[in-house]
């Protein structure tokens, strides 16, 4: 099958990290738990934890401009922010409008998607929309979260997962200016609401306002069945690389490289056996950072081109999953 013509390109990455680690030794320190249990299980060794004076926004708008600075943009050149975040440094106004604010971008529209680990994926496909539909020609595609912050540190099972940090990209009209960028040659995406309990904040929202109740139980921060979760991001994330695949007229033979959501070791190690990639073929950086929700993955892409795991013409299978449950993939032509 030819593959399709492409929408947009990918012109550059960037990404910021918070300065503190917190290892797993650290941990140990704070729950009942221990390093040699927490790498078997998830393959985290550390994880990076922004300070309380930084915000997502913040994170998000370093992360931007370095980006922009690669790919020789202005911030007056930027028609469309697209910012994914399960952690705004407020309900409103949008975190977008915030980064739009610190970069100084006067002419984007800003605006954010909550679709969690799956951001990154949702995020390509609806600057793809704007740039397709001739309402935009620059896009900057923001993923920046600071779990941190809704993390209960009295439960084991979750805070030893999460981390801090934020990616970005700066996507455009494909063949723009007469440059080759790197092409998105398909994406696809699905959710189902019906599995939402699995893995949400059950309080915290205008249904279950905040209150000393909520605070005293701690139902605004992330519950998760994990070995639910576990299953179900398998399956629905080797479906979404599937579909990809198709949609750009290649197989599991034509990827140079897998990059997926960075959740657990053995959940990336159960999709690349589906999809048939060796590990060879995959990038992972969870032993550093820990489930960054949506800026996994393009913290995760700005490293591999830095890192040379990518050259011109190669193509690149990004598949992430996420609470919702959201899903979905993207095939790149580097």
């Amino acid at each position: 099958m030819k593959s399709p013509n492409p929408f947009v390109e990918i012109v550059s990455t960037g990404r910021c990290l918070p300065d503190h680690i917190m290892t797993n030794a650290d941990l140990e320190k704070i729950v009942d738990t221990s390093d040699a249990w927490i790498s078997e299980m998830t393959g985290i060794r550390e994880r990076r934890i922004a300070a309380k004076d930084v915000g997502a926004a913040d994170m998000g708008a370093e992360a931007a401009r370095i980006a922009m600075k690669r790919a020789g943009i202005q911030p007056g050149e930027v028609d469309i922010i697209v910012c994914s975040t399960a952690t705004p440094d407020r309900l409103l106004p949008s975190t977008a409008c915030d980064i739009q604010a610190l970069l100084g971008a006067t002419n984007a529209a800003a605006y954010d998607i909550s679709t969690a680990c799956s951001g990154f994926i949702y995020g390509l496909q609806c600057a793809e929309g704007h740039i397709a539909a001739g309402r935009a020609e620059i896009a900057l595609v923001i993923c920046t979260e600071k779990m941190s912050a809704i993390i209960d540190w009295t439960d084991r099972n979750t805070c030893v997962i999460f981390g801090d940090g934020a990616g970005a990209a700066v996507v455009r009209k494909a063949g723009a200016n007469g440059a080759s960028g790197h092409a998105v040659l398909s994406s696809f995406i699905r959710s189902d609401g019906t599995l939402a309990e699995l893995l949400w904040r059950p309080a915290g929202g205008a249904r279950i306002p905040m209150d000393v109740g909520v605070l005293e139980t701690s139902a605004h921060l992330v519950k998760m069945a994990g070995r639910e979760v576990f299953k179900h991001a398998v399956r629905m994330m080797a479906e979404s690389a599937d579909q990809a695949l198709v949609k750009a007229g290649l197989t599991s033979n034509d990827i140079d490289l897998l990059i997926p959501h960075q959740a657990n070791i053995r959940i990336i190690e159960a999709t690349a056996r589906y999809a048939g990639l060796p590990m060879e073929k995959v990038f992972v950086n969870i032993e550093k950072y820990g489930n960054m929700s949506s800026a996994t993955i393009p913290i995760a892409l700005d490293e591999a081109v830095e890192q040379g795991r990518l050259k011109a013409g190669d193509h690149v299978l990004l598949v992430a999953f996420g609470a919702g449950f959201t899903w979905g993939s993207s095939v790149i032509r580097w």
